[in-house]
Parts: structure tokens; C-alpha cells; sequence
């Protein structure tokens, strides 16, 4: 990386397009590449700007660690890494919600409270384990990385802790929403040591996103 050059971490998957048009708004140009090839890494045309594609749930250890200086990702990866890093601008796209579901003809009543012990399969183990134990519930989770609402109708678990948009998926697989234990957006993340390394430029870019953001620019 040239020196003074801010590197930007992007997410692979649903939240790429709209985070490569937010940055394109702010007159940042060469991104194309991007969306239409596999390729995960690349330069602005001015070359003030580097981007990298990254899974979604490594892009806060790569801000945390200087690797990038910022990163797109949603709150819920945030909440369940729980990363030392700066989070200025809620980018306002991406919104979805973390639930609990279970099989529609599950005959035991759901109470948050009402159970000595659960089993729960997720992508989210930390924030699964905080929300039941919160509730004086102890749960055994089973992580998985894809696939989650496959679990329950195997017979794996029970009731599952996983992201949802519109529900449609739940809904496929006889599946209902129970509780919802947060909601998620796309977040603007900073890597603490490059606010002051690189604090002008960096300033610069979250003034340039926020402009957007709030309907001032592009």
C-alpha cells in the first residue's frame, strides 16, 4: 500500500453493491471492476483509495489490526465480534433483523424465560449465548456457517438464532419468528491508530459518506 493511500475494506455478498454505490457517490471512480468481475482487490483512479472484497466477519479483525484503515459491515457482525474499532456513520442500507425461530408446529409454547436450557444452532454464538443467558436460560449452541434453517427440520436443534430481510426464507422452511433480538444496518468502521495517521484524509472520506448518507452529495 503507497503511503498516505487509505485501504477500505468491502463485504462479499448482498451488502456490496450498495456499499460500492455509497462510495461511488462520493465521486470515488474505478470501482466497476468490482461488481463486475471476481476480482477483491483494487485501486480508485486516482489512486487515493484502496479496496479489498472480504468476508464479512473478518473485515473488523482486518480494521482493528491496521490492515485496512475502514471497512463497510453490518452492526450484527459488530455486536458478535465485538472489535476495538471507531464506528462514526450508520450508512443506513442493509437493514435486517436477528431473530429467534423455531418449527411452526413446535407444540412447546416459546417464553424467552420459560425454559432451564435450550439448544440453539447459529452464525451468531456470542450474541445467542448473551441473549438466553440474559434471560437466566442455559443454551448449548451449535454453530454452523450456513444453511441454519436446515437445523431444526434434522432434528440438530430446535430453534435457531439467524439473520432475516423479509422473512421469506423462514417462512419456506415452516419456520416462524419468535423474538427479535436485534436490528442491523451497514456501518462505517475506522481503524483507531489511522484517525490519527491519517487523520485528514480519513476526516475527509466519513465527511464525504455522511454528506451522501444524509441526501447532501452525490
Amino acid at each position: 500500500m503507497r503511503r498516505g493511500q487509505i485501504a477500505i475494506a468491502l463485504p462479499k455478498g448482498r451488502l456490496l453493491p450498495e456499499a460500492i454505490k455509497l462510495f461511488e457517490a462520493t465521486g470515488i471512480e474505478g470501482l466497476e471492476g468490482l461488481m463486475e468481475s471476481r476480482r477483491l482487490l483494487c485501486e480508485d483512479v486516482t489512486g487515493a483509495y484502496r479496496f479489498m472484497v472480504l468476508r464479512p466477519a473478518d473485515i473488523p479483525t482486518y480494521v482493528e489490526y491496521g490492515a485496512t484503515d475502514m471497512g463497510v459491515v453490518g452492526k450484527d457482525i459488530l455486536l458478535e465480534e465485538e472489535r476495538d474499532v471507531y464506528e462514526p456513520l450508520d450508512l443506513k442500507f442493509g437493514a435486517c433483523r436477528l431473530v429467534v425461530a423455531q418449527p411452526k408446529n413446535l407444540q412447546q409454547r416459546w417464553s424467552p424465560g420459560g425454559f432451564s436450557s435450550v439448544r440453539v444452532a447459529t452464525k451468531y454464538p456470542k450474541l445467542a449465548e448473551r441473549y438466553f443467558s440474559q434471560h437466566g436460560v442455559q443454551v448449548e449452541i451449535i454453530r454452523l456457517s450456513g444453511s441454519i434453517e436446515l437445523a431444526p427440520l434434522v432434528g440438530l436443534c430446535e430453534r435457531i438464532v439467524d439473520l432475516v430481510d423479509t422473512g421469506r426464507t423462514l417462512q419456506e422452511n415452516d419456520l416462524e419468528e419468535v423474538e427479535e433480538i436485534a436490528t442491523a444496518t451497514a456501518r462505517l468502521i475506522v481503524n483507531r491508530a489511522a484517525l490519527k495517521t491519517k487523520h485528514q484524509q480519513v476526516r475527509d472520506l466519513i465527511d464525504r459518506l455522511q454528506a451522501v448518507v444524509q441526501g447532501e452529495g452525490g
